[in-house]
């Protein structure tokens, strides 16, 4: 009887001490996504200097989790291979980074992606004020094109990837079903 209790009981530690872990895994990972989105759209709602240039305000970025999932296997790839590089070392680019991912184009009226690396900085909001002090790294933050964002961090390398899709209207959609609407696609990358 007092092996079933000590069995019983050291089964029920672990998984409360599993299931604390498991919470507090997620609580992380939600507040990382929220500060970062926070810190984002607090500047993007007011607008701001991008170097010289001033860029008005524009609407608040929302999460995606593909655009996620692509920043996280780059930032994975460049601490382990020990590399800080918009191209990873097997020569996938952040567009073809972000597709595989599962963040397409088919099916939109536009589609626009862009990507901001760091490496170094130990905090959320360390890393944004070094984007935001970067000239071209604020014009990413500040480009109303783009409507989402994933970030990730992995031993201090950084990685926020940008995307923004535009669907067809209704009117267009039924243009395209018609035949009457001809698509054309060329590839553009925004780093």
């Amino acid at each position: 009887m007092r092996t079933y209790f000590f069995g019983a009981s050291l089964i029920l530690g672990v998984l409360l001490v599993c299931g604390f872990t498991y919470t507090g895994l997620g609580n992380r990972d939600a507040n990382f996504k929220q500060e970062f989105l926070r810190l984002i759209n607090k500047t993007r709602t007011k607008g701001c200097n991008c170097g010289s240039k001033w860029y008005p305000p524009a609407a608040p970025l929302i999460w995606n989790d593909q655009l996620e999932k692509a920043a996280q296997g780059h930032a994975d790839d460049m601490a382990r291979r020990q590399y800080f590089n918009h191209t990873s070392k097997d020569g996938r680019s952040m567009s073809d980074r972000i597709v595989f991912a599962g963040y397409f184009f088919k099916g939109y009226r536009s589609f626009m992606v862009g990507e901001n690396i760091a490496m170094g900085q130990s905090s959320i909001a360390e890393v944004m004020a070094g984007w935001f002090k970067s000239e071209g790294h604020c014009q990413n933050l500040m480009n109303p094109g783009f409507k989402e964002i994933g970030v990730a961090e992995t031993d201090h390398y950084w990685v926020q990837d940008f995307g923004g899709r535009v669907s067809f209207s209704p009117q267009e959609q039924k243009m395209i079903k018609a035949g009457k609407y001809r698509l054309v696609q060329k590839e553009g990358d925004k780093h």
